[in-house]
């Protein structure tokens, strides 16, 4: 005769290493089979969307950095995108460059952050494949701060360009980067994809059909990763993306290994677009001459890029003002997390920590 059992639902958050954030996850169990779910957020809610209205165009390129913290460089490519857009200030093509070179590099930072943690949060290999993403995350942080003096919140865009040009000691670096690179990324891959325990714990687990992501707006590598080969860089190409040659991977599944194994093959095409434009980068302005208040015509305008996480976009409404009449964001992290209650569902308890920090959530981004 089978064990009856009631239903039982449990915090799993706000406090909780695994949320990525302040986050909280009402979960139903039977025994240790997840029978609902109800995601709570909204305690790391700063409103940003409104302090946005009180600031100058440029003064609110700092609260962007504070989005996706983990992927700055991207907040604010896609802000300031919105703002040239909305104000038809034009880029020089050195600053695109520069643009398309640090933004490539963030999002291999902010996949090796999302690949480290999930071993992590795995209990494999005792933590040695994070601290092997931290150490070559930490490179990049080193050259942001050569380009900005900053490393997390760097700031470093601005509309009509980038803030400065690139020093001296920066291409060096950034050379020996690129040739040390695939050869980490392949021991990372071997590390990990050979292992039987994660290959048990992803394969056929917490699977997103693409039919389920695209109804529900999914976008970014979560997306590709069910299949779907939709990538705004080549769908919508932007600043110099139709100059250069890549891949778009995308997985076969859309299980939880696919997630994994989509951000580990565009860390690969990111080193490549980057190769290209240090190859074709031209000599000339990195900002076009722009007063500090910026005063655009009334109007509205939507930007967005391809962010580490997915389509990351800015509307902007002008009044003709110093200041944005109406300011809002489209988070991926956001709009990603509408399919988390139907990927968990059926799962276990050891299942949803892993199928969870799968899909990359940065809770900066939710809340705003």
């Amino acid at each position: 005769m089978p064990i009856q059992t009631e239903p039982v639902t449990i915090n799993l958050g706000p406090q909780h290493p695994s949320t990525h954030g302040v986050f909280r996850l009402r979960v139903t169990f039977d025994g240790e089979m997840v029978l609902d779910v109800e995601p709570v957020f909204g305690y790391l809610h700063r409103g940003t969307e409104k302090l946005a209205e009180e600031r100058s165009y440029v003064q609110i390129v700092t609260l962007t950095d504070r989005l996706d913290y983990v992927a700055s460089m991207t907040n604010n490519n896609a802000y300031v995108r919105s703002v040239e857009k909305l104000s038809g200030i034009e880029v020089p093509e050195r600053a695109q460059y520069l643009r398309v070179i640090t933004s490539e590099l963030q999002r291999i930072a902010s996949h090796l952050v999302s690949t480290g943690f999930l071993m992590q949060e795995m209990g494999t290999f005792g933590g040695t494949p994070l601290m092997y993403c931290f150490r070559e995350r930490e490179r990049i942080l080193d050259m942001f701060e050569m380009l900005c003096g900053a490393r997390i919140t760097v700031s470093y865009m601005r509309p009509g360009g980038v803030t400065q040009d690139a020093p001296k000691e920066f291409w060096p670096a950034l050379d020996v980067f690129l040739k040390d690179m695939p050869g980490y990324i392949d021991d990372l891959e071997n590390l990990i994809s050979g292992n039987e325990v994660v290959l048990a714990r992803t394969r056929d687990v917490g699977i997103l059909s693409d039919e389920l992501a695209v109804a529900g707006s999914v976008t970014g590598p979560m997306l590709r990763a069910s299949g779907v080969k939709w990538d705004l860089r080549k769908a919508a190409p932007y600043e110099i993306y139709d100059r250069v040659d890549f891949d778009v991977p995308i997985g076969a599944v859309g299980d939880t290994y696919d997630r994994y194994i989509v951000k580990i093959q565009e860390m690969h095409e990111s080193i490549k677009i980057i190769r290209q434009c240090v190859d074709q980068i031209p000599s000339g302005p990195i900002r076009s001459e722009q007063p500090y208040f910026i005063r655009p015509p009334k109007g509205e305008a939507y930007a967005s890029v391809e962010s580490p996480k997915g389509e990351l976009g800015f509307y902007l409404v002008s009044d003709g003002g110093i200041s944005p009449y109406r300011f809002k964001i489209r988070s991926p992290s956001f709009i990603n997390m509408n399919v988390l209650r139907d990927i968990l569902i059926g799962w276990k308890m050891g299942d949803l920590i892993i199928i969870f920090g799968s899909t990359d959530i940065v809770m900066g981004e939710v809340d705003r």
